[in-house]
């Protein structure tokens, strides 16, 4: 009996040579590396031709020729482009060049909107330079990430984005943000110990994934895929393949452009034969009615109006540090009734402070709001000179000791780094 194929958003099937659940002596050895000298300059160039470049392939872009056309991609704006047609057909251009200007004015704000959008991502994109530290002949290299090849030696230190999916062979105290990969906003401790075949993403707890980040500690990892093969790419192919959805807003213009082309053409095609068979009017002058009423009928200025209004939401969005690639998709958060989140606080500001402390000397209380240093200390709602505390101070010593965190004030915010 056949075995029913895999779906493409499937986990593989448990391997027991999957490299997380091999040793690091395995792992070494089945990439060919030596962990003291790691690749060679040649074994290094032979495995990128090989390989390829570690990125993920190139997403095309639109050109800027079909963003606009794309922007007259709809029903109402069809039916107002034969209507122009028609009447510049019969000589009647100044109608038909107002209908045109009102066509081509909402292609234009739609275009622009979207362009900035499309610049802002660019800017995004272009402040992304990542670069990783690696072994090669013996010698510690600074490289770019996408000269990373399996089998390379990567060194991570804190504040460093993990450049391919490594396995584990030296760590120290090494804990990882796989919030982009899993979701989870807690840094996850690592370790070079293997984990059973069958262990999910999350639970490879010898794996550094490309794409986290390190929080603390230090480690060494050899590079087992790359570019589309680590796990970054699995997640950018199966998004690929997710179904493209209408808007709220989009399906109901959709419905709402349909049924209004119905009524006008059925209304115009009862007054032009009203007006040839029961008035015998000529069939030119009651064409000209025709169009006319069907131009009059179509809501010409709803299309500049919709796009106007979702122009300002993209604007108010982009004040808070959101960017819009599209302009309908404004309108989908607020269509929105239920925001489901999990306990982790992914959805929070991935902040973290001390708002008790219990010493020797007693509970104490820290008031304060995130990272900026402003607040003071109490006891029983009496304020309290942490000065004259021992118990604080040696708290606070044994925090600064076990960590290589940094406070930072940047562009008016507190910042955390390591």
């Amino acid at each position: 009996m056949a075995r029913p194929l895999a779906k493409r958003d499937d986990p593989p099937p448990p391997d027991a040579r999957a490299p997380f659940a091999q040793t690091p002596a395995d792992v070494l050895a089945v990439q060919h590396v030596d962990l003291q000298h790691g690749l060679s300059t040649d074994e290094a160039i032979s495995r990128r031709e090989r390989y390829g470049p570690n990125r993920l392939p190139d997403v095309q872009q639109r050109s800027a020729l079909t963003r606009f056309l794309l922007q007259f991609h709809n029903l109402l704006i069809y039916v107002l482009l034969a209507a122009a047609v028609l009447a510049a057909a019969i000589g009647n251009l100044v109608d038909a060049s107002v209908i045109v200007a009102v066509v081509v004015l909402n292609a234009i704000i739609g275009f622009i909107q979207e362009g900035r959008a499309e610049r802002a991502l660019e800017a995004i994109r272009a402040m992304i330079d990542p670069h990783a530290a690696v072994v090669r002949d013996g010698v510690r290299l600074d490289l770019a990430a996408e000269d990373i090849v399996p089998g390379d030696l990567v060194l991570l230190e804190p504040g460093t984005r993990v450049p391919a999916d490594l396995r584990l062979v030296r760590a120290r105290n090494l804990r990882i943000d796989e919030a982009a990969l899993t979701g989870e906003s807690l840094p996850v401790d690592k370790s070079i110990d293997p984990v059973p075949p069958e262990a999910t993403l999350a639970d490879r707890t010898s794996m550094a994934f490309s794409g986290t980040f390190i929080a603390n500690g230090t480690a060494t990892g050899v590079a087992v895929a790359t570019g589309p093969q680590s796990e970054l790419g699995r997640i950018s192919a199966l998004v690929g393949t997710v179904e493209k959805l209408t808007t709220p807003l989009l399906r109901q213009m959709d419905r709402f452009a349909r049924l209004l082309t119905v009524l006008i053409l059925f209304t115009c095609a009862a007054v032009f034969a009203f007006a040839v068979y029961v008035r015998d009017y000529p069939w030119p002058d009651a064409f000209m009615v025709v169009i006319g009423l069907a131009v009059s009928a179509i809501p010409e200025g709803l299309p500049a109006v919709m796009t106007i209004a979702l122009a300002i939401g993209v604007q108010r969005m982009a004040v808070r540090n959101a960017i819009i690639r599209r302009l309908p998709a404004v309108e989908t958060l607020g269509s929105v009734s239920v925001i489901c989140s999990d306990k982790t606080g992914t959805l929070t500001r991935n902040e973290m402070t001390v708002r008790s402390t219990l010493t020797a000397d007693g509970l104490f209380d820290v008031s304060g709001v995130g990272y900026q240093p402003h607040g003071s200390f109490t006891a029983h709602g009496a304020p309290v000179d942490p000065a004259g505390c021992g118990g604080l101070i040696e708290a606070a010593r044994a925090a600064i000791l076990c960590n290589d965190a940094e406070l930072r004030h940047s562009d008016g915010e507190w910042t955390v780094n390591g």
